[in-house]
């Protein structure tokens, strides 16, 4: 479900920027081109970093809330404006997504480093994002560029979560209980089960589109099953990877299909400390990426469920789609 608020009045948004410490707001049209074409990296921004009361993705329809918009001088769209305790502090005008990005993540991080808990830990790279291990020297973390609205996740437990879980830019809530020299799960772990698990048996299907071409490095996969259950899920073993498919493959279709690169774990490649492994890719194979389907083949092990709790993607990022021209405000008026 979206965290984005959707601004139905002008007194709404006016309490939305008294209760939360910093609003990005969208300003669209429902028939601009260019709304339509940056909305899917807002809504992965929304999903990556909304904090309740301290940060907070807000979108305001300008043709239905024009008093709103007039009130901000709103005349080019898409316009985003950022707001920290009530103040304008930044405005991109046209769909711009690298500055967008940039913009929105550098208010996470000065969030974080105020003390607002539970952006992340900051990376390298000054996003607030958690990092599970170091990246190879050239590459960059591009998770943002996942789009999170296409993706599908077949035979995950409906009580565990979902696939855009996977790309969360927060520390695992399990690492914390790790940390804690076993005084038992933490209270983040216990009221949000933010890791994904198999369902009828060991297998798990995930599709991967993204926002922009990219060329794949490696692949950072955490997984934290507990050490204190008596049938702990698995950790991946077999792992087969697919690129540029339009879609999720079905299991029987991926059994008959050769994949771009088949990987087997070993016990020795997951960092105890973390949970995390490494997987690095056959960088010729993977240069001009649009999506990936991985394939959970089996666990180690000889348990019923797999586990994972984040991926992160590592490589470049290629050409991103063409946000249009600019459009103005009542340019759709009849």
């Amino acid at each position: 479900m979206s965290k984005t608020v959707q601004i139905g009045s002008k007194s709404q948004f006016d309490s939305l920027l008294q209760s939360s410490k910093i609003v990005v707001t969208d300003f669209y049209a429902d028939r601009c081109g260019p709304c339509k074409q940056i909305a899917p990296i807002y809504e992965q921004l929304s999903a990556q970093l909304s904090r309740p009361n301290k940060i907070t993705f807000a979108k305001v329809n300008t043709e239905k809330q024009r008093e709103v918009a007039q009130q901000y001088g709103v005349t080019v769209l898409p316009t985003f404006i950022t707001f920290k305790n009530t103040e304008i502090v930044e405005s991109i005008k046209g769909a711009d997504p690298q500055k967008l990005q940039a913009v929105v993540k550098k208010l996470a991080a000065e969030a974080d480093s105020d003390g607002a808990n539970g952006f992340g830990e900051t990376s390298s790279n000054g996003s607030a994002s958690w990092t599970a291990a170091s990246l190879p020297k050239g590459y960059s973390d591009v998770t943002d560029q996942v789009d999170v609205r296409g993706l599908d996740l077949l035979n995950s437990a409906s009580e565990c979560g979902t696939a855009r879980t996977l790309f969360d830019n927060r520390k695992p809530s399990s690492l914390d209980s790790r940390m804690s020299k076993g005084k038992g799960p933490s209270k983040r772990e216990e009221d949000n089960k933010d890791w994904v698990e198999s369902d009828t048996d060991e297998q798990l299907m995930l599709y991967v589109p993204f926002l922009s071409t990219l060329k794949v490095h490696t692949l950072h996969i955490t997984s934290l099953p507990p050490k204190d259950h008596d049938e702990p899920p698995m950790r991946p073993k077999t792992i087969q990877l697919y690129s540029n498919r339009a879609h999720v493959l079905g299991f029987d279709e991926a059994e008959d299909l050769p994949a771009t690169q088949a990987i087997t774990l070993n016990p020795r490649d997951w960092d105890e400390k973390t949970g995390t492994a490494k997987v690095e890719l056959r960088f010729v194979k993977f240069q001009n990426i649009t999506s990936l389907v991985v394939f959970i083949v089996d666990g180690e092990g000889n348990g019923e469920k797999v586990r994972i709790d984040r991926i992160r993607i590592v490589g470049e990022t290629g050409e991103k789609r063409d946000p249009g021209k600019l459009e103005k405000v009542g340019e759709h008026d009849g």
